[in-house]
């Protein structure tokens, strides 16, 4: 069990690394002389028929409803693996991550509505800074080297999950367009039809994929969040075995390398572009780029660390075995890095091109002081009594 872990741990922080090189690709490519380019190509319009269906959209829509599909399918799994046979199993595993993830999110969304109390056109953003990005924090972990013991590695990636299902609340509960009750019927059958072959033990991949892409296309069409069809298809694939690998398992593993180094890096690539041309610290001011900054930075160290240090001082959940305090510092201050969720966020919360623009700049310059001060922390902090 611990050597698929600590490979589940290598993989996000490689992914996290990767992520960081596309994002930078993308800055690059905004503040160049081939900016046309790359707007251009996000714009770039791709349409799929079928008789009277007809989808069409620009990649960048495709990147955010298509790919990030899988990417949700992939989140799903792993939250179903966790809850019914991992580290959320147990009350006594699950507590300290759950008290964590509940501050995370509800600290960061406090102090965005607070900043933005004066612009209220922009309070449909206060989820963003309520996110955390595992793979990126895991890589900047990755830079610190083996001085963080795979307890705190463990703790920060069960954070991440249980803050990604409460995204996915926030998301369907949120951030939905006027519904298309047709629609949702039509996806409601296929959501049964799923569960059938789950009651019914079938194991074969095929199925499941071809029930899931036509859900996928009815829960688009409903004004509902597309990404939300991977959610429920992976709750519907089976968990149980009789021997080896369940069906989850093995869809989780084949999942895990094209998402890690194929989707999240396409989605940092299209969606970190910001334009540097005339920025200035008063940009970073204005109320939506610092409430998210500012939710990032301190809005979720202190309500992971606080709620960290509560559940401990309570006697509710234990501290992970060979942590520092100064150590579970740095993971609430990793857990600051929101990039890819809190961008996604963004993208459903406002579709303007100015407020696109101050989303991306906010999470980015919170992520990256998040992000540089967890390191730093990490880096310094004293190793935890077991010298782990």
């Amino acid at each position: 069990m611990k050597s698929m872990i600590e490979k589940f741990l290598r993989l996000e922080a490689a992914s996290g690394l990767l992520l960081m090189a596309a994002a930078a690709l993308a800055m690059v490519f905004e503040n160049s002389p081939l900016a046309w380019l790359y707007d251009r190509l996000l714009e770039l319009p791709m349409a799929v028929q079928i008789g009277a269906l007809l989808i069409s959209k620009p990649l960048l829509l495709w990147i955010n409803d298509g790919l990030m599909a899988v990417f949700f399918l992939l989140v799903g799994l792993e939250i179903k693996r966790e809850v019914f046979k991992g580290e959320l199993s147990s009350r006594s595993g699950a507590m300290l991550p759950v008290l964590a993830a509940v501050g995370g999110m509800v600290a960061p969304a406090l102090v965005f509505a607070f900043i933005n109390q004066d612009a209220p056109e922009n309070l449909r953003g206060w989820a963003i800074p309520a996110a955390t990005d595992i793979a990126f924090a895991l890589g900047i972990l990755k830079l610190v080297g083996p001085r963080v013991p795979i307890s705190v590695k463990i703790f920060l990636t069960a954070v991440a999950i249980i803050d990604d299902l409460g995204a996915i609340v926030i998301i369907a509960a949120f951030y939905t367009s006027e519904l298309s009750l047709l629609s949702l019927a039509f996806a409601g059958v296929f959501a049964i039809a799923l569960f059938v072959l789950n009651r019914r033990e079938v194991t074969s991949f095929a199925p499941y994929v071809l029930l899931g892409i036509a859900l996928w296309v009815c829960v688009l069409k409903s004004g509902v969040h597309a990404t939300l069809a991977g959610v429920v298809l992976a709750f519907a694939i089976p968990l149980r075995s009789e021997d080896g690998e369940s069906p989850l398992e093995r869809m989780e593993h084949a999942l895990h390398g094209w998402v890690a180094f194929l989707v999240m890096p396409v989605f940092a690539f299209a969606n970190a572009g910001v334009s540097l041309a005339g920025l200035s610290l008063r940009d970073l001011l204005e109320p939506l780029p610092l409430g998210i900054a500012i939710g990032l930075l301190l809005g979720k160290q202190i309500g992971v660390f606080l709620m960290t240090a509560l559940g401990i001082a309570t006697g509710i959940a234990q501290r992970p075995a060979g942590a520092s305090w100064a150590q579970l510092y740095g993971a609430s201050l990793l857990a600051g890095v929101g990039f890819t969720m809190s961008l996604f966020i963004g993208t459903l919360a406002f579709d303007g091109v100015e407020q696109a623009s101050a989303v991306r700049l906010g999470v980015l310059s919170g992520s990256l002081v998040c992000g540089l001060f967890g390191y730093l922390v990490m880096r310094l902090a004293p190793l935890g009594k077991t010298g782990a």
